[in-house]
């Protein structure tokens, strides 16, 4: 590839044997603007999750297993090996390197956009072999030309009704806890975090309302790097108001230079340059106080939630009209379905745009489980078959995430029981009941029994925070088996129940919903519960009721009887008789 070439050209220039590129911007963000998407500019690669290793004569890949279709398809006959992660074959990005690279040799990273973590753990692991790290070096962009600038789109501030605590309350909340920890300062990267914090929204980051910006937060006062053109001097004063000066955004480094004491910074979080610069103050690492108070949603937060899945379970609803009654007559591609279902969105009060690039598959391009249809590959729906639908919206009441899949017509047996399995899977971490203090990866082998007893299974997390009007993607808490460091699940955080299973060539089904984690009353204190939060049918016309357990069909009528009464109200004549049938008792 032309880009790999000229990348190996100014490696050879600097003295640089091997050269790393994750997906990462200045703040570890999971999506990235367009300024930061050097890993798919050399590689050719669109994933939002990927590392590039490039040495002088071989280079390779690593992705999850959310991507190894599309990377194999989008890498293929690039010279770029695809290193599938989490595979037994597959060694780390430390261990390849340890590997290949030469003694006395050097390796090389934008230190900007690679952990402080990361960094530490490559250092130590190279270091048998007296490797030097160059981390000063953007050689991606360098060799990207027209490279899009940093964005600079405007911030919005949030109501105190819908956010529930104003930004004065949570700083104050902030400064409680660093006081515990005797820290003098707290240093923030993390996008969702800041804006959490100041109770203000942007445009950065496509589907993340984040801006960029880092904070330091002091007992006194607190500082904003960022742009100033994008905030308006009404939100200015407001902050000034409260305590909080905006600086230069790229004045952050020369500030932490200078700072002595104690520093609160989360070394997985904060970039290599940020840990660099703080070389003059004791660094407390340990994460961020805000990530578990953002997690715990509260009063306000949930009330605003319910009534924006409540807006996009219409929305979604009336997309499954369209769809059951347009597919025999009119010609339906994936894009114009994705595009349709974004009208009826629109037709939400407070929607403000799409919280997730829409993945909307069909047939054999539902078992790529982050598909997203192209010009190239923008599939006719047939009244056959099914059609993976997940979404998500932004709202200024909240954020969905949601996935049905659609029955367009004739299934056949093997698509019809997979339905059902992947339901049965659903259903069951829905109605879980748990102590509290139990984590996500206990929860996980709760959705997945349905699927293990027949052999069965699928290569990603049953379930992910979701934020506030922020990152559709949240931590701390995680459903995985494989999350080693996943938060115990907490009353407030919402979460989604996404169990799927995919075939490659064939068809793929996906269920999820997200639901908003609650104290189980009914049994005196001890114990949580999930309580579903989206409020959309699933399409019974997919479903044998045979490989269902009574429980499971007790369950699923009264989830649908609850979609039917909260929806009916809100639709028109025709899409609520059809909601009706949709909902009868199986």
């Amino acid at each position: 590839m032309k880009q790999i070439d000229e990348l190996r050209g100014l490696m050879s220039e600097r003295g640089i044997y091997a050269y790393i590129v994750p997906t990462d911007d200045f703040h570890g963000s999971e999506y990235v603007g367009a300024h930061f998407k050097v890993r798919e500019y050399l590689s050719g690669f669109t994933g939002s999750a990927g590392t590039l290793v490039v040495t002088l004569d071989e280079a390779a890949l690593w992705t999850d297993g959310r991507y190894f279709i599309q990377a194999e398809r989008e890498l293929s006959g690039g010279g770029i090996e695809l290193m599938r992660m989490g595979e037994p074959q597959t060694p780390t990005i430390e261990r390849f390197l340890l590997d290949k690279m030469p003694e006395n040799s050097s390796l090389g990273f934008d230190g900007r956009v690679i952990s402080a973590a990361f960094a530490m753990r490559l250092g130590k692991a190279l270091q048998p072999k007296n490797i030097t790290l160059k981390t000063d070096e953007d050689l991606g962009g360098e060799v990207w030309e027209n490279r899009p600038p940093l964005s600079r789109q405007p911030v919005f501030e949030l109501s105190e009704s819908v956010c529930g605590k104003s930004r004065r309350e949570k700083l104050t909340l902030i400064r409680e806890k660093m006081k515990a920890e005797n820290a003098d300062c707290l240093a923030i990267s993390a996008l969702d975090e800041i804006a959490w914090t100041l109770n203000l929204r942007g445009g950065d980051i496509e589907y993340n309302p984040v801006f960029l910006a880092f904070m330091l937060v002091f007992e006194d006062r607190a500082e904003l790097f960022a742009e100033r053109s994008i905030f308006g001097d009404d939100i200015v004063q407001n902050l000034r108001n409260d305590g909080v000066e905006i600086l230069p955004y790229d004045e952050i480094y020369s500030v932490l230079n200078s700072l002595s004491g104690a520093v609160w910074a989360d070394l997985r979080a904060i970039n290599h340059r940020m840990k660099s610069s703080l070389e003059n103050a004791r660094i407390v690492s340990k994460p961020s106080p805000i990530v578990i108070m953002k997690a715990m949603k509260n009063s306000a937060e949930i009330a605003a939630e319910i009534s924006a899945h409540i807006k996009d379970g219409v929305a979604v609803t009336r997309f499954m009209y369209w769809l059951k009654h347009t597919i025999d007559h009119e010609k339906i591609t994936e894009i114009s379905a994705a595009e349709k279902l974004e009208e009826f969105r629109k037709m939400g009060e407070g929607y403000l745009g799409q919280s997730f690039e829409p993945i909307m598959a069909y047939g054999r391009h539902g078992a790529i489980v982050h598909y997203s249809a192209t010009e190239e590959t923008d599939s006719e729906l047939q009244p056959r078959g099914l059609l993976l639908s997940d979404t998500g919206g932004h709202y200024l009441d909240g954020t969905t995430d949601i996935t049905r899949t659609f029955v367009l017509g004739e299934l056949t047996d093997e698509e019809k029981r997979t339905f059902t399995l992947v339901l049965a899977a659903h259903l069951d971490l829905l109605g879980a009941v748990f102590p509290k203090g139990v984590r996500g990866s206990a929860l996980d082998g709760i959705a997945r029994q349905s699927l293990w007893q027949h052999g069965l299974d699928f290569n990603h997390g049953t379930g992910h925070g979701v934020g506030f009007l922020l990152n559709v993607h949240e931590g701390p808490q995680r459903i995985s088996w494989r999350a080693f460091n996943d938060a115990p699940l907490e009353a407030g955080m919402i979460t989604s129940d996404e169990p799927g299973l995919y075939f490659e060539g064939k068809f793929g089904i996906r269920h999820e919903s997200l639901v908003l984690c609650r104290e189980a009353e009914w049994l005196n204190g001890g114990y949580l519960c999930f309580e579903p939060l989206t409020c959309v049918p699933f399409d019974t016309a997919g479903i044998d009721k045979k490989l269902l357990t009574d429980a499971q069909i007790t369950y699923f009528n009264k989830y649908q009887s609850w979609v039917y009464e909260t929806l009916s109200p809100l639709l028109s004549k025709e899409e609520a008789e059809l909601l009706a049938e949709i909902t009868k008792p199986i």
